[in-house]
């Protein structure tokens, strides 16, 4: 698995600017209050999950987007949702629970994951995410997110959730 160290390498590789501010471990949106008032841009929430077929997902949104979890599959084409079991976290995004995060997508390797980027963060710029681990948070512009996805190979299914409508 991958690490804080070698993502910070592959955004240097791919040219995707970054900044990182470490702090105490957060394991809740709510939590980070006081560290986000010292970063700009989108602050996300992230939601590793699974599908009725065995499909894995990913979901990073914005802290205060609201996600129905029971209509969400109707939107996104996929089975009945409910979070998915620790091990599978740790085997294809390489954190564990309370580290979720986008940049864990570097770890899928087999491309298991399918990745759900709500719009609202999609417009944000900068986004902010934990580097692997929750004791930090990672700030990229949506053009170096953008480039970091592409460099993995990972096309983002973009779903406005106040519509509950996939958009791109």
């Amino acid at each position: 698995m991958k690490t804080r160290a070698d993502l910070i390498a592959f955004f240097d590789a791919h040219d995707v600017d970054h900044a990182t501010l470490d702090h105490p471990p957060v394991f809740r949106v709510e939590e980070g209050l006081e560290i986000k008032k010292a970063l700009p841009g989108g602050h996300t929430k992230n939601l590793f999950l699974k599908d009725a077929k065995g499909q894995l997902w990913l979901i990073s949104a914005l802290g205060e987007t609201a996600i129905d979890l029971k209509k969400l599959h109707h939107v996104i084409g996929s089975g009945r949702l409910s979070f998915g079991p620790e091990a599978m976290m740790v085997e294809t995004l390489g954190v564990t629970p309370g580290s979720v995060t986008a940049f864990g997508l570097i770890n899928d390797e087999n491309r298991r994951i399918r990745f759900v980027l709500d719009k609202a963060l999609a417009q944000a710029d900068p986004v902010n995410f934990h580097p692997l681990k929750n004791d930090a948070t990672t700030a990229v512009s949506q053009a170096g997110f953008r480039r970091f996805l592409a460099a993995l190979g990972v096309e983002p299914m973009i779903v406005d959730f106040e519509a509950m409508a996939v958009v791109g």
